[in-house]
């Protein structure tokens, strides 16, 4: 490989954009992966002892991948020398790490004053818990979110780790290193981006905070209109053991819904009278078993009644809306999701799969000129 190019052609509207990655778990790897798609050329540094050539891997897609002992002084001043020359550092561990390190934003800084130094964390760089160990589900339980997801009567339910890690975690340290990037291009200055998952949930919680205080949402689980209580926005078992979703709000939407269904004409104006929601939801339950998900899905297909069939991951990309938007796309064999967001005029693409092999720091400076 030419040391000079890229290793793979960019493509993006972070194309030339230069990006220093210390290797992780969770909210920063995928945080790069999306810059990596939008065309940022991502390095990450890792251990020495890393195995590479894990093409299942698609967060780590799209990177080159430099190993450095970051404890040995030579080591960690090549890296310095990546910084001097990096418009982003993204980095996720625990506060104090990477000043101990001689990393920390302090010395990147000074050896770069444009660099925007993005760092990851759970419960961010200040507080009673910033030195404690945590998962996305400990994160969200300090925000209300995962207190408000679960079934009536029952347990909280962690959903994945996609509103914490991923939601509050990686999307937040994006628009914060974007932001930040377009303030330094007027400023000439960098700055620390401090992307805390607790906040970003909180943040992302806004819209419930607001129905709380109108007295519009209760913190029952299960009772509210978009947690499971209403019987018109959940998931239905369908006659051949699979479910069907619906989410028909609009009083419009659940009029066609219940023509469709042929919903007892007794309970069609029943929507929003929670004394008949048992009754409406038992008939919801009565007539989607007759029928098995892909029949029902093709009974409402074209219409506005809002019901989607309820895909396991690998029937996903079959779906013909996901064809025909090709909204997967093959990576040397790996199927997995395409690029996120489109752009009309400078297209995101997969760079390429997760690294088989290190590059040394010194080909990476030659190809950042």
């Amino acid at each position: 490989m030419n040391p000079t190019s890229t290793p793979h052609e960019a493509s993006g509207p972070l194309a030339g954009l230069r990006v220093v990655e210390f290797a992780g778990l969770g909210p920063a790897p995928f945080a790069c992966m999306l810059l990596s798609d939008m065309g940022a050329d991502v390095i990450t540094i890792d251990r020495p002892a890393r195995r590479l050539g894990d093409r299942s891997d698609i967060t780590g897609r799209g990177r080159t991948v430099v190993l450095a002992d970051l404890k040995d002084p030579g080591s960690r001043e090549e890296v310095l020398g990546l910084l001097a020359r990096a418009d982003v550092l993204v980095e996720g561990f625990r506060p104090g790490v990477m000043e101990r390190l001689g990393l920390g934003p302090d010395e990147a800084l000074r050896r770069n004053p444009r660099l925007v130094y993005g760092r990851m964390t759970g419960w961010g760089q200040h507080g009673p818990l910033a030195q404690a160990a945590g998962h996305d589900i400990n994160y969200i339980a300090l925000t209300g979110a995962l207190h408000a997801i679960g079934p009536a009567g029952g347990a909280p339910m962690p959903p994945l780790n996609l509103v914490g890690d991923y939601g509050g975690g990686s999307l937040y340290l994006v628009v914060g290193l974007l932001a930040a990037l377009l303030e330094s291009r007027r400023s000439g200055q960098g700055q620390v981006v401090d992307a805390a998952i607790v906040d970003g949930v909180n943040s992302l919680m806004s819209l419930f905070a607001t129905s709380a205080m109108r007295g519009t949402f209760s913190e029952e689980r299960g009772t509210n209109a978009l947690d499971g209580g209403a019987p018109y926005y959940g998931s239905y078992a369908t006659g051949d053991g699979r479910h069907v979703c619906i989410g028909p709000i609009e009083p419009q939407f659940f009029a066609e819904l219940c023509e469709r269904l042929g919903v007892d004409p007794a309970l069609r104006d029943a929507q929003h009278d929670r004394a008949c929601w048992p009754a409406l939801r038992a008939e919801f339950e009565q007539l989607f078993r007759t029928r098995g998900r892909d029949e029902w899905t093709a009974l409402f297909d074209g219409s506005d009644a809002c019901v989607a069939p309820v895909l396991a991951l690998s029937e996903a990309p079959a779906h013909p809306h996901n064809s025909a938007r090709e909204a997967f796309v093959d990576v040397e064999g790996v199927r997995q999701p395409a690029p996120a967001p489109r752009f009309s005029r400078t297209p995101s693409r997969v760079q390429g799969p997760a690294a088989c092999e290190a590059t040394p720091a010194a080909d990476v400076l030659a190809r950042w000129g």
